[in-house]
C-alpha cells in the first residue's frame, strides 16, 4: 500500500470521529423555548457573517487561482490552492456549526451538574478539532496520490489556500468579536452597570456571535493552516535535501500517530465537576505521552536515526511548555493576574500599565522555549529536524483545538443561561466552566502562536531551498532592507486591525446608547433590544476591514521579491517571523491577563462588580480585547501567508528581478 494511504486513512478516521462527537452533542436536549430563541439568534448571526465572508473569500480565491495559471504547473497549483481554501473554510464552518448547537446543550446539561456540562462542551470542541485534522490529512494525501515526490512543491498551493482563508477568518472574526465585546462592555458595564450577558444590552447577542466566528471558526482555520503548512514544509525540506523515501513518509506517519494519541486523550478529559482544570491538563499530558511513545516506536520500526525522534520530542515538549507558560501568566487566579487586578485600585491607567508590563514580560520564556526546540531539533537531525519538530508539535492539533473550542461553547452557554432565565443554581454551575473557557482560550493561543513560529521557521528553510539560498549576507543593503521591512510588517498589519476594531466599536457604542434612549422600557425589561441591528453593524464593518490587511500580507513579499530579489525576500522573512512571534505573544498575553484580572475582581475581590476598581479593570480589558483576540492571533496567519506565497512564487523571483 502506498505511504499516503496511511495518512488518508488517519484523516478519514479523524473526520468520522468528528462526526461522531457532533452526533453525541446533537442528541442532547436543547432546553426551553426562551433558551432556543437566544441560541437561534446566535446561530443565525454566525451563519450570516460566515456567508458574507465567503463571498469576499470567493472573489479573492478566484482571482488568485486564475493568476496561478500563469506559473509552471499552474493548473495543478490552482487546483491545490482551491482544495486548500475549501478545506480550510469547511473546517471553520463545521467548527462554528457544531459550536452554536453545543452552547445551548451545554447550558441545559448544567442542570444535571458541572460534569455533564463539561463533557458536552468537550465533545463539541472535539468535533472541531478532529474535523480540522481529518480534512487536512485527506486533502494532502489525495494531492500526494497524484504527485511524484519531485512535484511536491505544488503542495504549497494547498498550504497557501489554507493560509488565505485563515487570514480572512482570523482578521474578520477578530474584528467582529471585539467590536461587539467592547461595545457591550463600555456601555453595558461602565455606564449602565448591567451584568455580563444581560438581555437588556443590545450588543449582547452580537458579542456571543463573535465568540463563535472569532474564537471558534477563526482558531479552527488558524490551526488547520498551521497543521497543513507544517506537514507540507517538512515534505519540501525532505525533498530539497534529497532524503530517502522513508524520511519523506515520516511526517505523514507522525501526523497519523497524532490522530491516535488525540483520540486516546479524550478518555482522560473527564471530571466529576470538582477539578476541571486538572481534567484538561490530564488530556494534554496523555496526548503528549502517547504521541511520544508512538513516535518512538515508529522511528525504530522505520529504521530511522534516533535523532529524528529527539527532534520530534522537542516539538512535543514545546507544546507542553507553551501551554504551561501561557497559563502561568494569564490563568485565572495566577500571581500575575492578581497583580494586574490590584493595580486597578489606582485607576484605569495603572491597570493598563501593569497589564502591558506583564504582557511584555511573558514573551521571554516562550521565546526561550522555541529557541531551545529549534536548537535541539537542528542538533539532532539538521534542517530536516526543524521540520519534523514542528510536525511533532502540531500533531497534537486535534487535542488543542478541542480544548480551545471548549472556551466559546462555555462562554455562549453562560450567555444563554443568563438570557434564557435559567435558575441561579444552574448559572452558578456554568460560571466556573466559563472562567475555565477563558483560560483555555488564552493558553491555546500560546500554542497557536508558538506553532506558527515553528512552522514558519520550517517554511523559511523550505524557501531557502527553493531559491537556492545557502546563507544570507547581513551586510548586503538589499538583505538589510528586507529585514527592516519584515520587522515593520506586523506593526502596520496590526495597526489596520486595531483601527478597524476602534471604528466598529464606536459604532456599536453609539447604537447601544441609541437603543437605550429610544426603546421605552428596555432597561426595565419590558421591551426587547434590537439585537439584529447590533449584529449587522459588527458584520458589515468586519467584512469591510478584511481586504486591506489581506492585500498587505500578499502583495508585500511579491513586491520585495520582484524588485529586490530573493535575498531581500529572505531578509524580509528573517525580520518578520521573530518580530511577529514576539509581538503576537505580547498582545495575546497582555490582553488575556487584563481580561482575567477583570474577572478576578468580578468574583468579589477588591470591591467586586460595580466598584471603582472594577470600572478601571473594565477599561483595561477593553484595551486588551483587540490585542488578544484580533491583532495578536491574526499575526499567526499573516506570517504563514507571507511565507507560503514566497515559496509558491520562488521560480518567479529567481527569473525576474527589477533591480
Amino acid at each position: 500500500m502506498e505511504f499516503y494511504f496511511y495518512s488518508l486513512i488517519a484523516g478519514i478516521v479523524s473526520l468520522l470521529f468528528s462526526f461522531g462527537f457532533a452526533y453525541m452533542v446533537l442528541r442532547k436536549p436543547e432546553g426551553t423555548k426562551k433558551m432556543q430563541d437566544v441560541s437561534n439568534a446566535i446561530r443565525e448571526g454566525s451563519k450570516g457573517y460566515l456567508s458574507r465572508q465567503l463571498k469576499v473569500i470567493a472573489v479573492f480565491a478566484a482571482v488568485l487561482a486564475l493568476l496561478f495559471l500563469l506559473l509552471d504547473n499552474g493548473w495543478q497549483i490552482s487546483i491545490a490552492f482551491i482544495v486548500g481554501a475549501v478545506a480550510s473554510y469547511l473546517t471553520a464552518y463545521l467548527g462554528m456549526n457544531v459550536a452554536v448547537r453545543a452552547n445551548i446543550r451545554t447550558a441545559k446539561s448544567a442542570e444535571a451538574g458541572a460534569s455533564k456540562a463539561f463533557s458536552t462542551a468537550i465533545y463539541g470542541g472535539a468535533a472541531t478539532g478532529f474535523a480540522a485534522v481529518g480534512l487536512s490529512l485527506i486533502g494532502i494525501s489525495l494531492l500526494l496520490s497524484y504527485l511524484p515526490v519531485s512535484g511536491v512543491i505544488i503542495l504549497i498551493g494547498f498550504g497557501f489556500g489554507a493560509s488565505v482563508v485563515s487570514l480572512f477568518a482570523r482578521v474578520g472574526g477578530g474584528i467582529y468579536t471585539k467590536a461587539a465585546d467592547v461595545g457591550a462592555d463600555l456601555v453595558g458595564k461602565t455606564e449602565l452597570n448591567l451584568p455580563e450577558d444581560d438581555p437588556r444590552n443590545p450588543a449582547v447577542v452580537a458579542d456571543l456571535v463573535g465568540d463563535n466566528v472569532g474564537d471558534c471558526a477563526g482558531m479552527a482555520a488558524d490551526v488547520f493552516e498551521s497543521y497543513s503548512v507544517t506537514i507540507i514544509a517538512s515534505l519540501l525540506i525532505a525533498a530539497g535535501l534529497a532524503a530517502t523515501l522513508t524520511a519523506f513518509k515520516y511526517p505523514l506517519y507522525l501526523a497519523g500517530a497524532g490522530v491516535v494519541s488525540s483520540l486516546v486523550s479524550m478518555l482522560f478529559m473527564r471530571t466529576k465537576g470538582k477539578n476541571m482544570v486538572r481534567a484538561l491538563y490530564k488530556g494534554i499530558g496523555a496526548a503528549v505521552a502517547i504521541a511520544a511513545a508512538l513516535d518512538l516506536a515508529l522511528t525504530l520500526y522505520m529504521g530511522l536515526p534516533i535523532g529524528y525522534f529527539v527532534a520530534v520530542l522537542s516539538g512535543l515538549a514545546l507544546a507542553i511548555a507553551l501551554f504551561w507558560i501561557t497559563d502561568n501568566f494569564t490563568g485565572s487566579g495566577r500571581k500575575q493576574v492578581i497583580k494586574v487586578a490590584e493595580a486597578a485600585r489606582g485607576g484605569a491607567g495603572t491597570n493598563v500599565i501593569m497589564g502591558l508590563s506583564v504582557g511584555l514580560k511573558s514573551t521571554w520564556p516562550s521565546v526561550v522555549a522555541v529557541v531551545l526546540a529549534i536548537f535541539i531539533s537542528f542538533a539532532a537531525a539538521g534542517l530536516y529536524g526543524i521540520g519534523i519538530a514542528a510536525v511533532g508539535m502540531l500533531s497534537l492539533a486535534a487535542t488543542i483545538l478541542t480544548i480551545d473550542s471548549f472556551g466559546p461553547i462555555t462562554d455562549n452557554a453562560g450567555g444563554i443561561a443568563e438570557m434564557g432565565g435559567m435558575p441561579k443554581k444552574v448559572r452558578d454551575t456554568i460560571e466556573p466552566l466559563d472562567a475555565l473557557g477563558n483560560t483555555t482560550k488564552a493558553t491555546t493561543k500560546g500554542f497557536a502562536i508558538g506553532g506558527a513560529a515553528l512552522s514558519a521557521t520550517a517554511l523559511f528553510v523550505a524557501f531557502a531551498q527553493a531559491v537556492g539560498l545557502a546563507t544570507l549576507d547581513a551586510l548586503s543593503p538589499f538583505v538589510t532592507i528586507g529585514i527592516f521591512i519584515g520587522a515593520l510588517l506586523p506593526f502596520i498589519f496590526s495597526s489596520f486591525l486595531m483601527e478597524a476594531v476602534g471604528h466598529a466599536a464606536n459604532l456599536m457604542v453609539d447604537e447601544v446608547r441609541r437603543q437605550v434612549k429610544s426603546i421605552k422600557g428596555l432597561l426595565s425589561g419590558k421591551a426587547k433590544p434590537d439585537y439584529a441591528r447590533a449584529v449587522d453593524i459588527a458584520t458589515v464593518n468586519a467584512i469591510k476591514a478584511l481586504v486591506v490587511p489581506e492585500l498587505i500580507a500578499i502583495l508585500t513579499p511579491i513586491a520585495i521579491g520582484l524588485v529586490l530579489g530573493k535575498a531581500a525576500l529572505g531578509g524580509l522573512l528573517v525580520g518578520m517571523i521573530p518580530t511577529s512571534f514576539v509581538m503576537a505573544l505580547f498582545m495575546s498575553n497582555a490582553g488575556a491577563t487584563m481580561d482575567n484580572a477583570k474577572k478576578y475582581i468580578e468574583s468579589g475581590k477588591l470591591g467586586g462588580k460595580g466598584s471603582e476598581t472594577h470600572k478601571a479593570a473594565v477599561v483595561g480589558d477593553t484595551l486588551g480585547d483587540p490585542l488578544k483576540d484580533t491583532a495578536g492571533p491574526a499575526l499567526d496567519s499573516m506570517i504563514k501567508v507571507v511565507s507560503t506565497i514566497s515559496i509558491l512564487l520562488a521560480p518567479v523571483f529567481m527569473a525576474f528581478v527589477l533591480l
